[in-house]
């Protein structure tokens, strides 16, 4: 192949790249990009921050929408936040473009874990106050039990003077409880609405956190009890794992209209290049059967640490 004869201005630079021989396409890009590190001086800094870094993908629970500052200790206090805009936080590049914007909200730290005595009396505590959060779409309800305070979901008909009751004792007979008091799952009937479900025993809760959704208690099956999660899959849950019982806050939050692209903005969504469309009823739809229970026994073991090797210094 014909040889190429290189000679290149980088960037306004007055600094021009050496002549180089590129015999063929692939070469000829290696050579230009080898131009542009050894030539300009704008893209020094540039190359170990940016370029040279993985750009992560949405997924596996990270959303790129927030960092929340937690404290050592729990607190009612809001916590403060920055928003990441849908930027990898390290190399601050757009990961997720559909985040951006959207007004400041603070964070309110919900208490996951419900604990209660394992035998004799429930444990009771009362609602304070029901809020709106603008980190979540369920609105939380602010709990004082003793001499603690803490942040929880609030059910549907949960109001400020109701009290609550706790538990983790499985009794013989199943427990016929009110909106917002957590038990295990073992000790509710068939056909209880439940959030907050833990997937380990002792985790907190994992599943159902979104403003009016529930699961249902279909059937126990020995130490296990079967769920139907608001999607419609069955999961199989420990009869040790807790549960809170009623359907979350906020019922209508999935029928509101946005109402404009303003609205939209401030709940911090960026527009769409309107190219873009959801299939309607035309083109049909597949119907898949569901698929079988998924029976989740032990937790999955935990990540290695990452072993740091160093020199001595001489």
């Amino acid at each position: 192949m014909a040889c190429a004869l290189i000679v290149r201005t980088v960037f306004r630079s007055s600094c021009v790249g050496e002549v180089m021989r590129a015999k063929s396409s692939s070469n000829l890009g290696k050579a230009c990009n080898r131009m542009i590190w050894n030539d300009c001086p704008k893209f020094a800094k540039r190359e170990g921050r940016i370029w040279k870094e993985d750009v992560p993908k949405p997924g596996n629970g990270r959303s790129f929408r927030r960092i929340v500052h937690y404290p050592e200790e729990y607190t009612v206090q809001p916590l403060n936040v920055t928003n990441l805009a849908g930027r990898d936080p390290v190399t601050g590049r757009v990961v997720a473009k559909g985040i951006g914007g959207g007004i400041k909200h603070k964070y309110h730290w919900i208490a996951w874990i419900r604990e209660g005595p394992k035998e004799g009396e429930p444990l009771e505590e009362r609602v304070i106050q029901i809020m709106d959060d603008g980190c979540r779409t369920a609105k939380i309800a602010l709990v004082a039990g003793g001499d603690e305070l803490k942040y929880i979901l609030a059910t549907e008909n949960m109001k400020a003077g109701d009290i609550i009751k706790t538990s983790a004792h499985i009794p013989r007979i199943p427990v016929r409880g009110n909106e917002g008091d957590a038990y295990p799952l073992g000790a509710l009937p068939m056909g209880t609405r439940v959030n907050c479900i833990e997937r380990f025993p002792g985790q907190g809760g994992r599943y159902v956190h979104a403003a009016g959704t529930f699961a249902t208690v279909i059937r126990h099956v020995g130490d296990r009890v079967i769920v139907q999660m608001p999607t419609k899959h069955e999961l199989s849950f420990s009869q040790e794992c807790m549960a809170v019982i009623g359907r979350l806050s906020n019922v209508m939050h999935n029928k509101t209209p946005i109402g404009s692209p303003q609205r939209l903005r401030e709940l911090g969504y960026r527009p769409r290049s309107g190219l873009w469309q959801r299939k309607s009823g035309r083109h049909g739809r597949k119907i898949r059967p569901l698929p079988p229970v998924r029976v989740l026994d032990k937790p999955p073991p935990e990540r290695p640490e990452p072993i740091v090797l160093s020199l001595p210094e001489q």
